[in-house]
């Protein structure tokens, strides 16, 4: 009997799974994950599981039992060479085949790999699955040096946890600024002294040449300047790319990530994406498609697809938001960076906003630093969107603004 088929056992295909039996759908569901482990939550492996803070318990997504009692087919460790879209079956490395009604596609996002040369030889951590936040875990030792190639948010929350561990922490970036395509600049400075004054090292511009290993085992960066620096372990965050290889072969629509609708459609009415691998619609907060790694967008297109599937009401299309933790920061960010915005900032006791307008005076993107009221108003801000007077926008309380609507 055909039911649904869910490829990728990460957080959106395994809430996809939850949300499938809440919403009411009786029939077949088949969770199919390349890991050996059932769905678990990413964002603690670089942050409070690395630091074993967080027991592997409290990473699952659902207890043990869950996927019986719900009876939810889940297999673990298990790939999928194929999708046979025209018969509507995907095909197992094991060479099994299961048929579907609807199949959700949630593979996700896999990390680019260092490209220089010597990197394979000399080795280094990646950090995205629970096997490799465990590998690293092991070797956060007093005292050791550690050099993070990358600038995004896993390289800070990796070098923020190594400070905690007692490591000498290092990271390089061939760019001149942090976080480029995810943060203002003002806030990635902001972040980067918090950094320094921890007692990371920032290499920015950096030119590396090549990788190798000394005779001590030692990993050596090599710069074109003829620069050398050596190090105990190398960690490469240098981002991810759609997984998307079964939806290209199976000629869904999109280049490098998968479109879909409101409803996380693909171009083919039995097959729906949910997650990374998107790139979805946020009308009416945003015009056009847009590519979130986020959690709450894993959510918000597990219910969505769920919902179409079953029947039910569907999910709100919600602001976009996103969080990380560094040291005894809590950044949350609302929206999306626009171009030609206006910045306002917002220093308090514990942290600072930096507010981005639209030229009609809209909040299009909040970036709150220890400080939840400015961002749970700049979420309902952003969706109401409210004209706001730049002048008084420094000081005056976000949430008095909602009282005028």
């Amino acid at each position: 009997m055909s039911g649904i088929v869910i490829i990728g056992a990460g957080h959106a295909g395994g809430s996809c799974a939850g949300f499938l039996r809440q919403y009411g759908y009786q029939g077949p569901i088949c969770l199919i994950g390349s890991e050996s482990v059932p769905p678990y939550q990413r964002p603690p492996l670089s942050k409070a599981w690395l630091s074993a803070d967080m027991d592997e318990d409290d990473l699952y997504l659902k207890g043990p039992d869950f996927y019986a009692l719900n009876q939810i087919d889940l297999r673990l460790g298990t790939t999928v060479q194929m999708i046979d879209a025209e018969t509507r079956h995907v095909v197992l490395s094991s060479g099994d085949s299961i048929p579907y009604e609807y199949l959700v596609i949630a593979t996700g996002t896999k990390l680019k790999p260092l490209a220089y040369k010597g990197a394979d030889e000399v080795g280094y951590y990646q950090l995205y699955q629970m096997h490799q936040a465990k590998a690293l875990a092991s070797q956060l030792k007093q005292g050791a040096r550690i050099g993070i190639i990358g600038t995004g948010y896993i390289a800070l929350e990796v070098a923020a946890t190594a400070i905690k561990h007692g490591l000498k922490v290092s990271v390089f970036g061939r760019g001149e600024r942090l976080l480029r395509r995810v943060a203002s600049l003002s806030m990635a400075n902001h972040l980067k002294s918090i950094h320094e004054n921890k007692g990371v090292s920032f290499y920015l511009n950096s030119s590396i040449s090549h990788l190798s290993q000394s005779l001590t085992h030692e990993k050596c960066l090599h710069f074109d300047n003829g620069d050398e620096m050596r190090f105990d372990l190398l960690l490469a965050g240098i981002g991810a790319v759609p997984d998307n290889s079964l939806a290209k072969a199976c000629g869904l629509r999109g280049h490098s990530d998968i479109v879909v609708d409101h409803e996380a459609r693909s171009s083919n009415p039995h097959i729906f994406a949910i997650g990374d691998v998107t790139s979805r619609p946020l009308s009416p907060h945003y015009e056009g498609l847009h590519h979130l790694e986020s959690v709450p967008n894993a959510l918000e297109q597990a219910k969505q697809a769920a919902a179409a599937i079953a029947g039910s009401k569907p999910p709100m299309v919600d602001v976009p938001w996103f969080w990380s933790d560094q040291y005894e920061h809590k950044l949350q960010i609302a929206g999306l960076l626009q171009a030609d915005s206006t910045l306002i900032e917002r220093r308090h006791e514990t942290g600072v906003s930096f507010l981005h307008l639209t030229r009609d005076h809209r909040l299009s993107f909040a970036e709150c630093l220890n400080n939840p009221s400015d961002f749970m108003a700049s979420k309902l801000l952003i969706a109401k969107k409210i004209k706001l007077d730049p002048t008084d926008l420094s000081e005056r309380p976000l949430k008095s603004y909602l009282t005028l609507t």
